[in-house]
């Protein structure tokens, strides 16, 4: 390899690294932090403002006694349910339709010339609707409801071309290294903004603004930090897809309807592409569980103040870069099966120590956040790249769809465990542990996949260290 091609390599490489950063804030800042703590408010405001003394029941509880705001109903699509509920029925709304609209992105982008453009596309969809939900004010709930599934949308599609990206721009003994980079740039963005929002939402009287404008205006530089890091990334990376099909236009759109039944019909002829995806599926959702219910354990069972939470939150984002670099540089020692699996012994391993903390010791949680922080960007990255190596040629999109809606399909087992354990026992400490089983259940799997024989299954050249 020429040092010109060398030189090559590395700048779509960083390009590829650079979507990573520019997409990050919307799970950072807008889901996981100020879509949680708004939407739901707001909706609340407007139960409020709706609630009347003449016999509504918006704000009453089973015994007709006044009840709390967040206990208040609203209406969407004719149906009643408490304000306090929407982020939760929101998230699932938005993951339901992601299935359904993945999958059809990926086949589109596999019989496309143009996966720039399909990348690019739902990168500024998902931006701007992101960005428009600096409108969601007073009691205008709804609003938040049409444009953060739409930016979902943009989100999922965007993530699916930018994933297949991995096989086109980098050879089967790179890719564990490159996916690990680009996981770790993606935590470091998503972290730096994070913070610097943080910064301007807990100083929101300094800079002369309300609380709720603060929020506002973090949604509003999600979005313009997505659009503007997506423009050179988008840019440099290469149209190095070659379709099979050389359909054009609305062909392209009906051929991909078509290839989707047969992605799922073909996949079949690669049973060990589908354990693998399977054992992902269900360690992933474990990992995807503890982060999410990380600040309600440390809220409702430690009892620690959302200044400890939003360091927590920032340590996670953070160590999670050093992680996905650290995993990347032992899986080129090990190999990647061999790194996940030990990756997925340290999770059980900070599950327990989690199960132990004691209440009012904030040094006991940084010392789990710092563990969660090291594994979640590393295991998640290997998998990416592995999963890549067992991809039938030409089938990149299709089967990271799948990948992906996969993930988002299964979100839900993890979160009913914790509240279901949380519920019969009446302690989240038990809750927390309950979810042990993904790991083990997953390390199990995982181990079980003869990952070599999987490559070479799908016609590919297995990497020299596996």
């Amino acid at each position: 390899m020429t040092v010109a091609v060398t030189r090559e390599r590395k700048r779509v490489w960083r390009a590829w690294y650079l979507y990573d950063w520019a997409n990050s804030p919307f799970y950072s800042s807008v889901i996981t932090v100020f879509g949680a703590l708004y939407l739901s408010e707001i909706a609340s405001a407007d139960a409020k403002a709706n609630f009347t003394l003449n016999g509504d029941r918006a704000c009453t509880d089973s015994s007709g006694a006044s009840s709390t705001l967040q206990n208040c109903d609203v209406s969407l699509f004719g149906l009643q349910f408490p304000a306090g509920s929407l982020w939760g029925y929101l998230l699932s709304i938005a993951t339901v339709t992601q299935v359904l609209v993945l999958p059809i992105a990926g086949a589109i982008a596999d019989r496309s010339r143009h996966k720039r453009r399909i990348l690019g596309g739902f990168a500024f969809l998902g931006a701007v609707a992101s960005a428009l939900m600096f409108f969601i004010a007073g009691t205008n709930w709804e609003v938040g409801v049409w444009t953060f599934i739409l930016a979902n949308i943009g989100y999922g599609g965007a993530l699916v071309v930018y994933y297949s990206f991995l096989v086109d721009i980098a050879e089967p003994d790179e890719r564990d290294a490159v996916s690990s980079k680009g996981w770790a740039f993606g935590y470091l963005g998503g972290g730096l903004a994070l913070a610097l929002q943080l910064g301007f939402f807990m100083g929101h009287e300094f800079f002369g603004v309300s609380e709720g404008l603060a929020i506002q205006i973090c949604f509003l530089t999600s979005g313009i930090w997505w659009a503007v890091f997506t423009i050179p990334a988008v840019r440099a990376l290469p149209q190095t897809h070659v379709p099979k099909s050389g359909e054009r236009g609305l062909s392209v759109l009906t051929a991909g309807f078509k290839e989707l039944g047969r992605t799922i019909k073909d996949a079949k002829a690669y049973p060990l592409t589908l354990a693998f995806l399977g054992s992902y599926l269900v360690f992933t959702d474990g990992i995807t569980t503890v982060v999410a219910v990380s600040a309600q354990y440390g809220k409702d069972e430690l009892k620690y103040s959302t200044q400890v939470l939003i360091v927590t939150i920032l340590v996670i984002q953070f160590l999670a870069y050093a992680g996905a670099m650290i995993h990347g540089a032992i899986a080129a020692r090990i190999g990647a099966k061999k790194t996940i699996l030990g990756s997925l012994v340290a999770w059980v391993v900070v599950l327990c120590f989690a199960y132990f903390i004691e209440a009012g010791e904030p040094l006991q949680f940084y010392a789990v956040a710092v563990g969660i922080g090291l594994v979640l960007g590393g295991t998640n990255a290997l998998s990416r790249s592995l999963f890549g190596q067992m991809i039938p040629e030409g089938k990149d999109a299709q089967y990271f769809s799948l990948y992906v809606v996969g993930e988002r399909g299964t979100s839900w087992l993890g979160p009913l465990l914790f509240a279901a354990v949380g519920q019969i026992t009446g302690s989240f400490r038990y809750a927390i542990i309950a979810l042990v089983v993904f790991f083990v259940l997953g390390f199990v799997f995982v181990w079980l996949v003869p990952v070599r024989r999987a490559i070479e299954a799908a016609g590919n050249r297995p990497p020299a260290v596996l």
